[in-house]
């Protein structure tokens, strides 16, 4: 995929950037390991007065960066500068945090002796350089929920993101370094996806982290593995929303809506397969199908825009396949909102609801990526758990009850990273991020993101 800005609204490729050359890429690996050197030994007051110093970059910027990733990847332009908030928002908790996330750990004294320790205790130590390989679809948020805690732990970071959005991958380099963070804390690389598996396999990189495809996903975990590197992936999900006979039904069909269509459909923990309980399945059909049918598609420019393009063609035609494939195995379709006419040559794709749907259907099993939702009549509450459980991924899951007991039920046995109930999935500092089977491993955000990168080391003394 040829590197460069192409505006999905449109489809008019704006500005276009040669691959840095092998001479490049180690001049910046080179960078890095030498800043690596100097930073790892900074204080936490020192690096969380560049942390908040990015922070207020960010909110200077907002407009600017949200006009970019708008034009860059199609969100509504509100959702972008929601998208460069929440950045700041997350930029300031690790600033605030590291020092505690990451202070020293004491067993207790019997524990210490039953060692045979005079003292011990646990350290956590930066790895080094780990390398970010990031997608287009939350082209800010995905870096810095890595960025933030990964800087704050005294990491360094390379950052190679999607092709399509490389204005927005330079944008982050220039703000970490306008903070005054030194140079060569965060570089991005400019380069092919091929490309990738060398700077991997270079033995300065320490780890890295992957949020992505799950093809994508296992290349780089192949690779590391071969070189037994440490890495973190977060891939795709094709999450349920639950809605049993206790949900508030009207409040459960308007937040299954924006789960669906958060960012245009596209989103990993976007809400995906919604599983109807058949007491309340003809009521929220009723209003979820109207709902969604009433959404606004236009320009992503447009503040009154609720669906924009979808990000590149090859993603519009994949979602349109798996909806070809569904109808003609006879899948129903409930709706499918109007795209207006005159919008231009742009990735356009209507919101839509199918229903019927069987697991001899590709839609069934694979992640629909775009505003497209499947609904599930469920008989009672264990058909709607093993519904829910009936996808190869993991990541996160809603459930719509007010009964403890079905909520525990959820708890226990749901085969996902989160459960989030009576409510939408979302990403915060605070909690940790992440999923189970092939949606990948390891946890971002939180402590535990923090800790991922981090040499737990030991410390005994006699």
């Amino acid at each position: 995929m040829v590197i460069a800005t192409v505006n999905p609204a449109t489809g008019q490729t704006l500005r276009t950037f040669e691959p840095y050359t092998p001479a490049a890429v180690e001049q910046r690996l080179a960078r890095a390991v030498q800043t690596f050197q100097a930073y790892r030994l900074t204080d936490f007051g020192r690096r969380t007065q560049l942390m908040h110093r990015a922070a207020e970059l960010l909110d200077a910027d907002q407009e600017t960066i949200a006009r970019l990733m708008t034009t860059e990847m199609g969100k509504p332009l509100a959702a972008a500068r929601a998208e460069a908030a929440k950045c700041a928002k997350a930029m300031r908790w690790y600033a605030d945090r590291a020092s505690a996330l990451l202070a020293d750990e004491h067993p207790t004294a019997r524990d210490t002796e039953d060692a045979g320790a005079g003292r011990a205790w646990v350290r956590y130590r930066p790895l080094g350089v780990v390398l970010a390989v990031m997608p287009w679809n939350f082209p800010l948020w995905q870096v810095v929920r890595f960025a933030a805690p990964a800087l704050m732990a005294g990491n360094v970071g390379l950052l190679k993101h999607a092709s399509n959005v490389p204005q927005t991958a330079l944008y982050l380099e220039d703000l970490f370094r306008g903070a005054g963070f030194p140079d060569g804390c965060f570089q991005t690389l400019l380069i092919e996806s091929r490309a990738v598996e060398g700077v991997l396999r270079d033995p300065r990189v320490a780890a890295a982290t992957l949020t992505g495809s799950e093809g994508a996903g296992r290349a780089v975990a192949a690779v590391a593995g071969d070189e037994v590197k440490k890495t973190v992936l977060e891939l795709g999900g094709s999450d349920p929303f639950v809605v049993l006979p206790s949900a508030d039904l009207a409040a459960a069909a308007r937040t299954a809506v924006t789960a669906r269509v958060q960012n245009n459909g596209q989103s990993c923990i976007a809400a995906k397969r919604f599983i109807v309980h058949e007491h309340v399945y003809e009521e929220f059909r009723a209003a979820f199908v109207g709902a969604m049918g009433a959404l606004r598609v236009g320009d992503p420019m447009d503040e009154a825009t609720q669906v924009g393009p979808l990000a590149t063609r090859q993603g519009r035609d994949e979602l349109a396949e798996l909806v070809r494939d569904a109808v003609a195995r006879g899948a129903r379709v409930e709706c499918e909102a109007p795209v207006p006419g005159g919008l231009g040559d742009g990735w356009w794709y209507p919101p839509t609801v199918l229903s019927g749907i069987e697991p001899g259907m590709r839609i069934h099993h694979e992640e629909a990526f775009g505003p497209v939702a499947t609904l599930y009549r469920a008989r009672d509450l264990e058909h709607a758990l093993e519904l829910a459980n009936d996808t190869p991924f993991g990541l996160s899951s809603n459930v719509w009850t007010t009964e403890p007991q079905e909520q525990e039920r959820f708890v226990r046995d749901i085969q996902a990273g989160g459960v989030f109930f009576n409510g939408m999935t979302a990403s915060h500092p605070a909690l940790p991020f992440g999923g189970v089977r092939r949606s990948g491993y390891g946890r971002e955000l939180s402590g535990h993101g923090i800790r991922e990168f981090c040499n737990v080391t030991t410390v005994w003394e006699a």
